[in-house]
């Protein structure tokens, strides 16, 4: 061999070595740990088995929950709605619309919200608001309750979460509605 090739190949090995040497030394001064805990865990939707049944049925009635229900918890539940919505009156719309006031207000009609063509249909031109009972309906499994929905959210399986966030959402309103009555509830 010539002094040439002697020389490439030696400046080639070098060149390796700084940068693995340079590698090392990086994940070594700035290694970080995984958290001990997730910042915001986004829940992804699951596909029925083939052959599975669609949306799980709603079976305690909406009022009978709500008797129980706790809207300081639901308020830590509403944090998960907080990524695509805002609570505040007179709040911006983000991804998805204000919430304020959404309790018995008709189901795609915030101003200023370009809602998605199947919400538009589910509101029967406005016709339909936000109940007790749609709202526990809805919030179990959106893309299932309204097919082709915008709301990527996956829903809430618990009856006891949606009680709670249902019963927040009741509170943000200059009037609330009245709660329904429990002792004459139907499903």
């Amino acid at each position: 061999m010539n002094s040439y090739v002697n020389t490439a190949v030696g400046a080639l090995l070098g060149t390796i070595f700084v940068l693995m040497s340079v590698s090392i030394a990086s994940e070594g001064i700035f290694h970080s740990e995984a958290p001990e805990k997730e910042g915001f865990a986004i829940v992804a939707e699951e596909a029925p088995a083939a052959g599975g049944e669609a949306a799980p049925a709603v079976a305690v009635p909406i009022a009978q929950l709500l008797a129980s229900a706790d809207a300081k918890a639901g308020e830590t539940v509403f944090k998960k709605c907080q990524a695509c919505h805002d609570g505040t009156k007179g709040g911006p719309n983000k991804v998805g619309p204000n919430l304020f006031g959404v309790v018995d207000r008709p189901i795609a009609s915030h101003e200023g919200f370009a809602y998605s063509a199947p919400m538009k249909d589910f509101s029967k031109g406005g016709s339909e608001k936000w109940t007790f009972e749609y709202l526990n309906k809805f919030l179990l499994a959106p893309k299932k309750d309204v097919p082709g929905t915008a709301m990527g959210f996956a829903g809430l399986a618990k009856d006891q979460d949606r009680a709670n966030v249902i019963l927040y959402l009741h509170t943000l309103a200059d009037s609330p509605v009245p709660l329904p009555d429990p002792k004459t509830a139907t499903q």
